[in-house]
């Protein structure tokens, strides 16, 4: 009997130590330095066993964290730090995940140059149809045993990022392309495993559709289609923690930000035959931090939280996050600043943005570049849409979907966003508009009151309104929005925005004009 390991991480995101950057001295149960720990101890019990041992990063690591912004914008020696964190994990493959185009395609191509192993993404193909980054699988021999491994990334990329950043890209359905690659791969390997950063779109057990069928995960179809040729499954994306079988395969997906390291366990026969598979995912909350990654990241870590520190502005009133669910149901301060500044910058006289995590602290008193990037963690540009009155109400219906009332009358947010992956950042709150949802009505008949400078908004008449560029492009299944409709966009991401306009408000009100009511 001969046994083969297989060692996922996902959705790391940069979080190399076990903090979340809110403050300083954390010791929080996930980060790189913790899974690393864990993955030297399960990789150290195999290889003591003579079993075979796969490595595999899948994707999501280059954006997330406020050290992860601070290498792609400010360091002198860019993402090198963390690809020597990367490097010494002795991964086997690497996959890019949608977030790895967040910084532009030159940072992402210095990342694919730097690491000691290779990135497969075979469903990302240039202008003559071949894949850009890397090959299109790896085929490892071991023990006499002959390894294959498919590395694919979610096609919905186009569907988030802009334009100039995938020019002249393709990205594949990944169902698509395995019909291409699968088969014939299958040949030539005695075991075939598949790495893909994307999930489920269906129930694990019922395949019953469990979110709209975009093609932003597409591993359920995968597996109904390909099952029989894949031994394995490694999966990312969702954030979730799946550790099972899933039609007659071994599927896991270990959470994010190194929260657990996945595991799937394969035995083989001296035919080389798969006799037994088991999945698991293993906590990483009380492994000690990797000394070896604590060194690597020691510098630009402490050079990091001294720029975090700096102070940015000041706030005259109350501007913390207390309860993030009554901040979204509730105007709050912090987010009718963001609506102000995002209105400020393109000129347009409506706004909308999202708290986009409940981890979010708003604003104390002395705002640092710690708190804005803690705040609004994502490196958003902007762009101005000019819409339709129904358009705009269509948005508004959209983003009400996201609130229900529970049997004990409270509002909450609704759980079909919550999982199997929450969603905090599709529901927006809008500024320059007064609107009324009234949750007692049917989805899609809850916007009840909805004025533009004093009047109703007619459903033909034109408005330019400004959001992120991933709404702008429908992100979040917002189809009423879309990159023709897009008239102006700054280029400049909203951290940026967000210190500029404190350096020219270095004291700011904590206001709210409850402009949009929520009824239950």
């Amino acid at each position: 009997m001969m046994k083969i390991r297989i060692l996922e991480t996902s959705d790391l995101h940069g979080f190399v130590l076990p903090t979340n950057f809110t403050e300083k001295d954390m010791d929080l149960p996930f980060s790189i330095a913790k899974a690393r720990t864990k993955m030297d101890e399960l990789t150290s019990s195999s290889e003591q066993k003579g079993e075979i041992v796969i490595k595999i990063e899948n994707g999501d690591i280059l954006q997330g964290s406020a050290l992860a912004y601070y290498l792609a914008k400010k360091a002198k020696e860019g993402i090198k730090d963390l690809v020597n964190v990367t490097n010494s994990f002795g991964y086997n493959v690497g996959l890019l995940g949608n977030h790895e185009f967040n910084y532009g395609l030159e940072y992402l191509e210095t990342y694919v140059k730097q690491v000691n192993y290779p990135i497969l993404a075979a469903n990302v193909l240039d202008k003559k149809g071949q894949p850009v980054f890397g090959p299109t699988y790896q085929i490892i021999e071991k023990q006499g045993v002959k390894i294959g491994i498919v590395g694919f990334l979610t096609q919905y990329i186009p569907h988030w990022e802009q334009p100039a950043t995938i020019k002249d890209l393709t990205f594949q359905s990944i169902v698509e392309a395995a019909k291409e690659i699968l088969p014939d791969l299958r040949q030539c390997v005695d075991v075939l495993l598949v790495a893909y950063h994307g999930g489920f779109e269906r129930d694990l057990l019922t395949g019953i559709p469990t979110e709209s069928l975009t093609g932003e995960n597409e591993a359920y179809q995968l597996l109904l289609e390909y099952g029989e040729v894949i031994d394995a499954l490694v999966t990312g994306h969702q954030h979730r923690e799946i550790a099972q079988h899933v039609l007659g395969v071994p599927v896991i997906q270990p959470g994010f930000r190194g929260n657990f390291v996945g595991e799937i366990e394969l035995e083989l026969d001296k035919q080389k035959k798969i006799t037994h598979s088991k999945a698991k995912i293993h906590r990483t909350a009380n492994s000690k931090v990797s000394t070896e990654v604590l060194e690597l990241i020691s510098d630009i870590s402490k050079e990091t939280e001294e720029w975090l520190d700096q102070p940015m502005g000041k706030v005259l009133g109350n501007m913390k996050i207390l309860d993030p669910m009554a901040a979204r149901i509730n105007e709050h301060p912090y987010i009718e600043l963001i609506n102000k500044i995002q209105m400020e910058a393109t000129a347009a006289k409506i706004s909308g943005t999202a708290l986009f995590n409940n981890e979010a602290k708003g604003f104390d008193e002395q705002i640092t570049m710690r708190s804005i990037l803690t705040n609004y963690i994502y490196p958003n540009t902007l762009a101005v849409l000019r819409v339709t009155g129904s358009d705009l109400k269509a948005a508004l219906e959209r983003t009400a979907e996201h609130l229900e009332i529970n049997d004990e009358g409270e509002i909450i947010f609704s759980p079909r966003f919550v999982e199997p992956k929450p969603e905090y950042y599709n529901y927006d709150m809008y500024e320059g508009i007064d609107y009324t949802i009234d949750l007692k009505k049917k989805i899609g008949q809850r916007i009840v009151n909805l004025s533009f400078e004093g009047r109703p908004v007619a459903s033909e008449e034109f408005l330019e309104i400004v959001v992120n560029q991933y709404r702008a492009v429908g992100g979040g299944n917002y189809p009423m929005f879309s990159a023709d409709k897009i008239v102006r966009e700054i280029t400049v991401d909203m951290t940026e925005l967000i210190a500029a306009y404190l350096k020219n408000h270095p004291v700011i009100q904590a206001t709210v004009n409850h402009n949009f009511k929520i009824l239950k």
